[in-house]
């Protein structure tokens, strides 16, 4: 089944989600690799595809897991999380009706 992972950035995380990005990004293509990932970014601060200094207020990811404990463990591991920049991350199921 796909689920939906949002987390929330802390106020002030952007140097800790730089650092951990490279990491982040390494399992996220392992999911790629895996043919699980629908759709994975950040969600900027303000309108801009670069917002500098301004940051992120946090991530959107929809990847497939067998079992929503299994996507909150994955969730829970991710490098952000144990970077600090996650406040709060929201695990759900997701239908994806179209396309």
């Amino acid at each position: 089944m796909w689920y939906v992972i949002h987390a929330s950035d802390r106020e002030n995380s952007l140097a800790a989600r730089k650092a951990a990005r490279p990491a982040h990004l390494e399992r996220l293509q392992a999911l790629i690799e895996q043919g699980r990932l629908l759709v994975a970014g950040p969600m900027p601060n303000i309108d801009s595809g670069d917002p500098g200094p301004a940051g992120f207020s946090g991530s959107t990811i929809i990847a497939e897991f067998d079992t929503l404990q299994d996507a909150q463990q994955w969730a829970a591991a991710d490098p952000y999380a144990d970077a600090g920049v996650y406040e709060y991350v929201d695990v759900r199921p997701f239908i994806r009706a179209l396309p």
